[in-house]
């Protein structure tokens, strides 16, 4: 989640979860992982969320939409139309990730997620690159 506000620096707040395989693991993140993503951010960033985000299945289930609704005192969601990675500052973030990790060799899983984690570590304390994903979207953020 790229997160930006008028003034202040931008940030990157992020989760990782790995997949085993073992009986009732979920493969992926499911709507109250985002939700608890969400909660963090709001206390990461001290108020209010305006959320813009893209139509993956996960912003859209009931559960979501629910969860969301239930929140509009302090979050507010638009919705990108339905393919428009260029407007999802969060596709550049993926693409400097892919560009380091989409040519390592490794030996397991732990190595693939260890080398996702610290390359969205280097991300996240650079501002300049956070901030260049949004500008990449031709989008621009006023206070």
């Amino acid at each position: 989640m790229v997160c930006y506000r008028p003034g202040e620096r931008s940030r990157l707040i992020y989760a990782v979860r790995e997949y085993h395989g073992r009986k009732d693991e979920p493969k992926g993140f499911g709507w109250r992982d985002l939700r608890d993503l969400l909660v963090r951010a709001r206390i990461q960033l001290g108020g209010p969320i305006v959320l813009v985000w893209d139509n993956v299945r996960l912003h859209l289930t009931a559960g979501m939409r629910e969860w969301a609704a239930a929140n509009v005192h302090w979050l507010t969601i638009f919705q990108l139309p339905a393919y428009a990675p260029d407007l999802n500052p969060v596709e550049g973030i993926w693409s400097l990730v892919k560009r380091e990790v989409g040519n390592l060799a490794a030996a397991d899983l732990a190595q693939i997620t260890k080398a996702v984690k610290r390359r969205l570590k280097q991300i996240q304390y650079r501002r300049d690159i956070v901030d260049g994903c949004l500008a990449g979207t031709g989008l621009a953020i006023h206070g």
